[in-house]
């Protein structure tokens, strides 16, 4: 455990669905993937290479996940580079759930200097292109869809913010994707994703409410495709390498948020490969 008294961070989807034997690597791919020839690094998305960079940074790194088993590997891997870290699992559905995980965390390594939120979903991928209007939607699946992308920051943030509001320092990080810019139609083969348009909202009364107390909120958008094992092997993404952003790269601008100066800080950044037209 945290013996050695490390600064902690805590991220909320630690592991990702296209990792090589994720949710939608096998949805979309029909199996598992081979992931041994990737850099260690993309291996589990952002997600992992989030935790990774804050491990390599001196911190103790919390790596929640639905099973401990999704993230026993990237645990393994951050033990190898030399880091300290731990899993814990959370299931972001249930709110006992959530709060017997960071129970656990701030009773085995203490409250989070960072925590980083990026649970992600794929409920809306399988439906087929006759299903794609709002009528044809199961209310489970959008109840799904609103769990992770509002309720489950809203219930994490109140977790975590109070600790950081009596220390005036912490930084609440949220992963986002272009569909929080604007309500947009559900494509086929897309998650449910207009619900994340409430994420970014949350993030921008959370800089409101806890921006003076010294705590740095930030919603970070991720404008185009994470290079992981599942993505790589999408033959769009084979087509158009340059069009894939590197998780590596994702994980340094989150720590570079975290790292900022408070006298200049950044409440909205949107990462977007140089080959694309960025979202608005």
């Amino acid at each position: 455990m945290n013996s050695t008294h490390k600064r902690v961070a805590v991220v909320v989807g630690a592991t990702s669905k296209w990792q090589s034997d994720g949710r939608n690597t096998r949805l979309v791919h029909g199996k598992e993937l081979d992931d041994s020839h990737l850099p260690v690094g993309v291996r589990w998305g952002v997600g992992g290479a989030i935790a990774q960079k804050f491990a390599q940074e001196g911190f103790f790194v919390v790596l929640t996940t639905r099973s401990a088993a999704n993230a026993s590997m990237l645990d393994n891997a951050i033990k190898e580079q030399g880091g300290e870290s731990m899993i814990v699992e959370l299931d972001l559905v249930s709110s006992d759930s959530i709060s017997k995980a960071f129970a656990q965390i701030r009773k085995e390594v203490g409250d989070p200097e960072v925590l980083v939120y990026n649970a992600g979903y794929l409920e809306g991928r399988d439906l087929p292109p006759e299903k794609e209007l709002l009528e044809h939607i199961p209310v489970e699946m959008f109840e799904t869809a609103q769990h992770i992308s509002s309720r489950g920051p809203f219930l994490v943030a109140k977790e975590v913010l109070p600790s950081m509001r009596k220390r005036g320092e912490g930084s609440f990080l949220i992963s986002n994707n272009s569909s929080s810019l604007r309500g947009r139609k559900r494509i086929t083969g897309q998650s449910l994703y207009y619900p994340r348009v409430m994420m970014r909202t949350l993030a921008q009364v959370l800089t409101e409410e806890y921006s003076e107390f010294g705590i740095h909120v930030a919603n970070v958008v991720i404008d185009g495709t994470i290079d992981s094992p599942g993505t790589r092997a999408l033959p769009k993404s084979q087509q158009n390498p340059e069009l894939v952003i590197n998780p590596v790269k994702i994980a340094e601008a989150f720590y570079y948020l975290h790292t900022q100066d408070k006298s200049c800080w950044t409440h909205e950044l949107q990462l977007t490969p140089f080959a694309a037209k960025p979202s608005f």
